[in-house]
């Protein structure tokens, strides 16, 4: 696959236009691996209006959605070797490259709301966390909201023993899979678009998820129970290729700064909407039982995943860990 991935840059770079071309837009190939019927789907088709129409078809974006041109494990790879300048990668895919602190951002029930959420990403943990992608070839440009996950599986899960001896798909953390360890459920690594079959097959057994990304997916066609868990938190980071992005002339990077502060709006104003409607469709299926957790069977995982916070403060820095705390327990509610 690195050997594609680099033909692929290889094809880019010299497809590049010539100075002398200047009247030849400014390609931006955009790749995510969800769905265009997504907030973040519809976020990145927001931008690519906003840019064309800010730049004047000075530049051109390329929208690549649900996996169509690189899978969750090759495209932070391709966005570093120039064969796709744009992603908007979750904040688990920054650890497998080194960047852990990113994996804050997946410790169970730590942001309990969207405020919350908020007053971390737009403050100077946020502004700080976009800065450590540099050393990666990679600049950071804003944070987009999925939303807040719910669990799901052919069995009722409502306390921690519920999990016991299941298989769970997750994204690569290190985090989540303690998460899942913690409640003796065995997580297992997999890329997003894989999911369906693997739940329809019984490779795995269950999988959290926002309401959004298990509707399009159709992911409750293969569960049938879903639990309101908002245990934690899926978000993303949209990132450029930092030559990519320092090479452009700077009237073209302010117009593309505006067009991406406009579609974050956008994008994270229909975040909560969209997993309100999603979760609806998803009752009227009716094939999928929607379980409301007790405030004891809450706090029965709560106490459950504690221990993963101690765990973790090597590996995501307990100085950050104690930062966001703070800005949370600040956060109006």
């Amino acid at each position: 696959m690195r050997h594609w991935i680099i033909a692929a840059a290889a094809a880019a770079i010299i497809a590049t236009p010539t100075v002398t071309l200047a009247q030849t837009p400014i390609v931006i190939k955009f790749s995510h691996v969800v769905a265009s019927d997504t907030p973040k789907g519809k976020a990145a088709d927001m931008f690519k209006d906003l840019a064309e129409k800010y730049t004047g078809g000075k530049v051109k974006i390329e929208v690549y959605p649900n996996s169509t041109l690189y899978k969750d494990k090759e495209e932070l790879e391709a966005l570093q070797l120039g064969a796709v300048q744009m992603l908007a990668p979750s904040n688990s895919k920054f650890g497998p490259i080194g960047i852990k602190e990113f994996e804050v951002f997946d410790l169970p029930y730590l942001l309990p709301n969207t405020a919350a959420l908020r007053k971390v990403t737009d403050g100077p943990i946020g502004k700080r966390l976009l800065g450590l992608l540099d050393s990666k070839g990679m600049t950071g440009l804003a944070y987009w909201d999925n939303g807040f996950k719910e669990m799901s599986a052919n069995k009722p899960l409502r306390v921690p023993a519920d999990y016991k001896g299941l298989k769970f798909r997750i994204q690569s953390s290190k985090v989540l899979e303690a998460q899942f360890r913690s409640l003796g459920a065995t997580p297992q690594v997999m890329a997003f678009s894989d999911v369906y079959q693997a739940l329809q097959t019984g490779v795995v057994d269950g999988q959290e998820n926002t309401p959004s990304n298990m509707y399009t997916q159709k992911m409750h066609e293969v569960q049938k129970y879903m639990t309101l868990t908002n245990h934690g938190y899926i978000g993303y980071v949209v990132v450029v290729n930092k030559k990519f992005w320092d090479g452009l002339p700077a009237d073209i990077r302010t117009q593309l700064s505006k067009a991406m502060d406009e579609s974050t709006a956008f994008g994270n104003g229909k975040s909560e909407q969209e997993n309100a409607e999603a979760l609806a469709e998803i009752k009227k299926a009716g094939k999928t039982e929607i379980l409301m957790p007790t405030a004891d069977e809450t706090l029965q995982m709560r106490k459950a995943m504690e221990p993963i916070y101690a765990d973790m403060e090597k590996r995501v820095g307990k100085g950050l860990i104690e930062e966001v705390q703070q800005a949370v327990a600040t956060a109006s509610h």
